[in-house]
């Protein structure tokens, strides 16, 4: 049976604290350590490529999607499973939805 497959929700940006970063890593990795794999913007840059990395790193797979005026900038992970390229933001936030089973939102920045 293959494992399900969680979409995270997270910036292309670091955040202003590093803990951020951190905190993406070790939610990829426990994604991993629970069987699930990632559904995710498919960026390399930021929150986004530190948990891609932290679940091909041990071991998961990972599924990008991006809309194409994106993708054309360089910023796609080139160590994906797989890289879906859409049309536009709309119907990337629907394949997200579509690849997924369940849904996380990782904050990037502090509350003022």
């Amino acid at each position: 049976m293959p494992n399900q497959r969680i979409c995270v929700y997270c910036g292309s940006s670091s955040g202003n604290s590093d803990n951020y970063i951190a905190a993406a890593r070790l939610l990829g990795s426990a994604l991993v350590d629970h069987h699930y794999d990632l559904v995710y913007g498919g960026a390399s840059i930021g929150l986004m490529g530190a948990i891609a990395d932290a679940v091909l790193i041990t071991g998961g797979q990972v599924y990008g999607v991006m809309p194409r005026s994106l993708a054309e900038k360089e910023i796609s992970h080139a160590g994906l499973t797989e890289l879906h390229v859409t049309t536009s933001m709309h119907e990337r936030k629907t394949r997200m939805a579509v690849l997924s089973d369940g849904f996380i939102a990782l904050p990037g920045a502090d509350s003022p």
